[in-house]
């Protein structure tokens, strides 16, 4: 393995006030869960989780320019929960995810690059739609999927821009100058093809082999290709293989406990503050915390054995990073030829 690549798994960034989305992204997520446990709506779980998700966007901006990325986000989250929901009535519910999700990753990648979202990349509209969509459902689930969605996504702004709004109230608040935020469109419709590309021959290989749930697999081939280079899609990927590994020791001593209701929803709650405390300043072990949340959240509304879960994580997260690696190494820029 590369020394660069040895680093970068050992290096840990600055904080950069990541307790404060830490805080932001675990009450998004735990209240909306909190308010389904409570009045007997486990089942609408993944709606919920996915619309909070709406949180994690904007960390990089303020006051008004938060607002404007967080609803754009927040109407992708919902958009990609209501068709994963249509999806699930479909008793062909597995294929028709994956061309599906492919075009929600281009499209979504484009986005993001043209926009210059943080979180980059097109990461959590693939796991929202493919997620929802890998769990059988009815056209009767749709509208509860898009009004819980639609519910958490706007809690989730909401507790991301308390803050500057008392501020602004107390009139405290410093208007922030109009400085433009965003992406390019140099690249972008490359960018998008390799995202969308990967989801396709990593979703449709999963999907093939019948593993268990092919939207891990789609996921996470769109995570080396969230970056734009060749050597960062390899340390992307390397990290998303070393972290999902210790991730699911975690994940197995968790789901050990045989965690139910209000103690799950605490779990993932706590596992997602964690979570965001380090995503950015290391990825790898941001994962250790990632994959235990995603598959506690998962065993809430579709249990599995443990032994059967964590097989099927680990297999179908090798697939998607050889995949999305792959993608890009063919794919990658090559310099004219001389002649």
């Amino acid at each position: 393995m590369p020394a660069d690549v040895l680093r970068s798994l050992v290096a840990v960034g600055p904080s950069n006030g990541a307790h404060r989305i830490a805080l932001r992204a675990a009450i998004s997520v735990l209240v909306p869960l909190l308010v389904l446990d409570a009045t007997g709506h486990l089942s609408w779980t993944m709606y919920a989780a996915f619309g909070s998700f709406t949180s994690l966007y904007g960390r990089e901006r303020v006051d008004t320019q938060r607002v404007r990325l967080q609803l754009v986000a927040g109407g992708w989250m919902v958009g990609c929960v209501t068709v994963g929901a249509l999806i699930a009535a479909s008793d062909q519910r597995g294929w028709l995810a994956v061309p599906v999700a492919a075009a929600v990753a281009s499209a979504a990648a484009y986005r993001s690059a043209v926009e210059g979202w943080h979180p980059p990349g097109s990461l959590f509209q693939v796991f929202g739609i493919a997620a929802v969509a890998s769990v059988p459902g009815t056209l009767a689930d749709v509208v509860p999927a898009l009004l819980v969605a639609v519910a958490s996504a706007s809690f989730a702004v909401v507790v991301g821009n308390l803050g500057a709004l008392v501020r602004r109230v107390r009139r405290s608040a410093v208007v922030e100058a109009a400085v433009p935020i965003g992406g390019s469109t140099a690249g972008a419709g490359r960018y998008a093809l390799l995202a969308g590309l990967g989801v396709l021959v990593a979703g449709s290989l999963a999907q093939a082999l019948d593993i268990g749930r092919p939207y891990w697999a789609m996921v996470s081939a769109v995570v080396p290709l969230a970056a734009r280079a060749l050597p960062a899609q390899v340390i992307r990927g390397v990290h998303r293989l070393v972290g999902t590994a210790l991730g699911l020791l975690v994940a197995w001593a968790l789901l050990s406990f045989d965690l139910h209701g209000a103690a799950a929803i605490v779990a993932v709650g706590v596992l997602q503050a964690l979570a965001e405390l380090v995503v950015g300043r290391n990825y790898a072990l941001a994962l250790t915390f990632i994959t235990p949340l995603a598959l506690l959240m998962g065993n809430v509304v579709r249990p599995v054995p443990t032994g059967t879960l964590l097989a099927d994580r680990a297999a179908e997260t090798v697939i998607g990073v050889a995949v999305g690696v792959a993608v890009g190494w063919f794919l990658r820029p090559r310099p004219d030829a001389i002649g």
